[in-house]
């Protein structure tokens, strides 16, 4: 990954997410050939380091110090590892080509060596839980992070081609597979860098609305689409994954009219279909309406930043927040 390139506006984090890279390169070593290929090349395809950074940053305001200990880009390193992890497995599961604009690992080394390196992934993330994480409290909630994220995948795939999912449905499955981990790295970086209850606590929250708000705007983009994103236009729809703006769509008369009998089609689905699926949504208020949700909560997440000091740290967080909306990063 090139830390250099996604970071250089920020300088305040480039340099321990340098130590998280290397880190991470030094974690993942296997003897086995294409294993390891699979693997360094899953770690420097482009990935933001969202989740990694969040944790430093959380450290950083509840320790006021400048350094970022070793045991922090340990923990730092063990957020991005299971996400790595967790990106395989949805690849294989979705049977996906792509990821982040190059080639998936599936695709490129075929489903057995995809599926070993999701595995041996998450044996890594516990191996530098073992190695970092001495308190009994933290050990659960990692192991419960896992269990949300597997919990909000296994809600998903049981909504797939519902046309009746509701809002509270997709947001459960969303708290789940992805927020339960920007949760994970927001509260654990502050704890472990002996913050006290209340900044763990806004940490926390912080990350959950921050998760949320990334996770919607993502749906967003499976709709308007980004090259500069490298994000595939409408991947999730064609197996079933019926995301906020859908959601919201077929919550209007007119709209779900319009798309449910070609909605019903389910696998049989074409690309001409998802297509115009896509231009009704876009040719109608839905991606508005669907901002304005995700809105609410980046309103929510800068609310928790809110109560705490000024500080370099916060307004960095405050800076990735509001650029989430526009995902300019």
């Amino acid at each position: 990954m090139n830390i250099e390139k996604t970071w250089q506006k920020f300088p305040l984090i480039k340099e321990p997410l340098e130590k998280v890279n290397q880190c991470i390169e030094e974690t993942i070593q296997t003897p086995y050939s294409d294993l390891q290929a699979a693997l360094l090349e899953m770690a420097n395809n482009g990935g933001k380091y969202l989740r990694p950074s969040l944790l430093i940053l959380s450290a950083k305001i509840a320790s006021q110090k400048k350094e970022v200990s070793p045991r922090i880009i340990k923990l730092a390193s063990s957020i991005e590892i299971l996400h790595m992890a967790s990106l395989i497995h949805d690849d294989i599961i979705d049977d996906s080509n792509e990821r982040r604009g190059k080639i998936s690992i599936q695709a490129r080394f075929g489903k057995d060596i995809a599926v070993y390196a999701g595995d041996l992934l998450f044996t890594n993330f516990f191996d530098l839980i073992l190695d970092t994480v001495s308190s009994h409290q933290y050990m659960v909630k990692n192991a419960h992070a896992m269990r949300k994220i597997l919990d909000g995948e296994l809600g998903q795939m049981a909504e797939r081609f519902n046309i009746n999912q509701t809002f509270d449905n997709y947001l459960a499955n969303v708290r789940g597979k992805t927020a339960a981990l920007f949760r994970l790295a927001a509260e654990e970086g502050a704890y472990f860098a002996e913050g006290d209850d209340k900044t763990i606590k806004i940490m926390a929250d912080f990350g959950e609305n921050l998760g949320i708000a990334f996770q919607m705007i993502d749906d967003i983009l499976d709709y308007t689409g980004s090259k500069k994103l490298n994000k595939p236009i409408l991947e999730d729809l064609a197996t079933g994954v019926y995301s906020l703006p859908l959601l919201l769509a077929l919550q209007d008369g007119n709209l779900s009219t319009e798309l449910i009998p070609i909605l019903n089609k389910k696998y049989q689905i074409t690309i001409d279909d998802i297509q115009k699926i896509q231009k009704i949504i876009l040719n109608s208020s839905i991606i508005n309406l669907s901002r304005n949700i995700a809105k609410t909560y980046t309103h929510d997440a800068l609310d928790n930043l809110a109560q705490l000091p000024a500080s370099p740290e916060k307004n960095m967080l405050e800076k990735l927040t509001k650029q989430l909306l526009n995902r300019s990063m």
